[in-house]
């Protein structure tokens, strides 16, 4: 390449990373934490949930204080903490805490500052891309990969969770990358680079440590190694040193994950992982399709009048159709193409084994992973380097797939698209109907993952709550309706009870909760597992306070909510 063609390539390098850094950052903090974000904040900032609020009542207002930064913690304690109350590998967590400390103190910004390091493996990623396209097929190939990325609005939502996707995600990436280096050196070179190997085991060791599920893309790259073992047998002159690398690389990763081999399968027989549902015949592989569909355009039908989610739907389901058969023809003509062909059958072999373990998991053990669309990290980048691979001759093509993914981008970071799990912002605004009322907010919890449940909606209602209703700001800060407004965010309460062994322990300490100071309040409770049948018609609070259901008033966002009236008549 001549220089001024060189300048112009790094310069649309330069351009894909500033895109990507943009789409990443840009409204980090504006969607509420959910549950398993809640759940990062909780073992990030040093703590766990024996330092939280339980089964007493908390003022809402003082709910920011739970996530503060707790200085002074170990890696090794937060691996205990990980070890015995979640169902993670520790690594992530651990390189959470280092990061939230270096920021510390935290502020007003703490959600933002607790999701800018998965952003920014996020923007590694695409360097990674880059760099895996690149030495696979070309520098173009290369360039279009990290647009691509940088625009996907499958990676901008994965960039935008305080969750441990865009760390395994980058390490997957890095993985293929010496996994392409291998390759090259078994079909190419006369001898094997050792320290390729060792990297390439090492960037495995650590990924193990991250995500569960890397062991997946792992199991996938050593049947991809057989594969070329198997489909160069007659050109490859050093199988007895690929064979002897092999082994000793793949045994050093499993050696070096033995220490928290006994904690995996105290995790596998926890009542967290139950949750996902078993395989329905087959929407495993429908479900696939609509993963691979967001990757590359994703627009508002969440939660939208049926009108636009109808004509959204319709133009997602046209373009996918079309994007379709152009990849299929660009995969067809790198697999004919001598240069490229090796390169696309050691991607194409990984993303492969992949999904056939993705539907084993379906399938055998009644885990649909598949309904998860969040857990296709774990191919992304695969998929995404034979899809700029497939497109890179057409720069009109691949024009048209960059502008479909920015827009769809500015939707995920606009929440209108890839909205949170359970909508904690809108089961405040659902609770927030009498704005000058005090309210309480009462969630059961049989597993921990109940208790970030029900701190996530209490953060959500808090920054609701504290925000002066807009009908209101017209009006001046003396006046009756502002003061009772404020009257009633003082007032404000929330409790997580415990409901194990039933639910007669949940109305048992409910009952014993201590008695607000208010007149009226609005009582919501949130009781996973709970029917709205189920929910008595009248509850004591506090003994002596009898509150009274409104029937017009139950929600079910993912768990049921239901409002109660309660009235204290000595202090009216």
């Amino acid at each position: 390449m001549t220089n001024k063609r060189l300048t112009l390539h790094y310069l649309g390098l330069a351009g894909a990373m500033a895109l990507g850094v943009v789409l990443r950052f840009w409204h980090l903090d504006l969607k509420p934490l959910w549950m398993d974000e809640v759940i990062t904040a909780i073992f990030s900032l040093g703590k766990s949930y024996h330092d939280l609020p339980l089964n007493l009542v908390f003022p809402l207002d003082r709910i920011q204080e739970i996530f503060t930064f707790k200085s002074g913690v170990s890696c090794n304690q937060i691996a205990e903490n990980i070890a015995t109350q979640s169902t993670h590998p520790p690594l992530f967590f651990c390189g959470m805490y280092g990061w939230l400390g270096l920021m510390s103190p935290l502020g007003a910004e703490w959600v933002m500052k607790l999701r800018s390091l998965p952003a920014l493996f996020g923007v590694g990623a695409i360097a990674a891309i880059y760099s895996l396209n690149r030495l696979a097929f070309s520098r173009v190939s290369g360039i279009i990969a990290a647009f691509l990325m940088a625009v996907s609005p499958f990676a901008v939502y994965l960039s935008q969770e305080a969750r441990h996707y865009t760390m395994p995600m980058l390490l997957i990436t890095l993985a293929l990358l010496g996994l392409m280096q291998i390759q090259r050196d078994i079909f190419e070179r006369s001898r094997l680079r050792v320290w390729v190997w060792v990297l390439w085991a090492i960037i495995n060791s650590i990924g193990l440590y991250v995500h569960y599920f890397f062991a997946l893309a792992f199991i996938a790259e050593i049947a991809t190694l057989l594969v070329l073992i198997y489909w160069g047998k007659t050109k490859i002159l050093n199988k007895g040193q690929i064979w002897l690398a092999l082994i000793i690389s793949t045994s050093g990763v499993v050696i070096s994950f033995i220490p928290w081999l006994l904690v995996i399968f105290s995790h596998f027989q926890r009542s967290e992982t139950n949750w996902l549902p078993p395989a329905s015949h087959i929407a495993p592989f429908y479900q696939t399709l609509l993963s691979w569909v967001l990757m590359v355009i994703a627009l508002p039908v969440e939660n939208q009048p049926w009108t636009i989610a109808v004509i959204c739907g319709f133009f997602m389901l046209i373009f996918a159709v079309w994007a379709g058969y152009q990849i299929f023809k660009g995969l067809k003509f790198l697999w004919l193409q001598h240069p490229t062909n090796i390169a696309t059958l050691t991607l194409l072999s990984f993303t492969i084994f992949v999904l056939l373990q993705f539907f084993a998991i379906a399938y055998f053990l009644n885990k649909d992973i598949t309904v998860v669309p969040r857990y296709s990290f774990v191919y992304y980048p695969s998929f995404c380097a034979l899809l700029a691979a497939s497109i890179r001759n057409s720069h009109q093509l691949s024009f048209k797939f960059i502008l479909i993914g920015f827009i769809s981008s500015i939707f995920v970071v606009s929440n209108l698209v890839f909205q949170k799990p359970f909508q904690p912002e809108q089961v405040a605004r659902n609770m927030n109907l009498e704005p000058s009322v005090p309210l309480m907010l009462v969630a059961s919890y049989s597993s921990y993952q109940d208790v970030a449940l029900g701190l996530s909606f209490a953060l959500a209602l808090e920054q609701l709550r504290s925000q002066p209703p807009k009908e209101n700001l017209k009006i001046n800060n003396t006046t009756d309706k502002y003061t009772s407004f404020n009257l009633a965010i003082n007032l404000d309460n929330f409790a997580v009870l415990q409901r194990s062994p039933d639910l007669s322990t949940f109305w048992k300490q409910f009952s014993e909760l201590s008695p607000p100071t208010t007149s009226q309040l609005n009582l919501w409770i949130v009781a996973p597992g709970l029917r709205k049948r189920d929910y008595p018609p009248q509850v004591a609070l506090a003994g002596q306070i009898t509150c009274t259901i409104d029937p017009q008033h139950h929600y079910r966002i993912g768990v049921p909510y239901q409002l109660y009236r309660c009235t204290n008549a000595k202090l009216q």
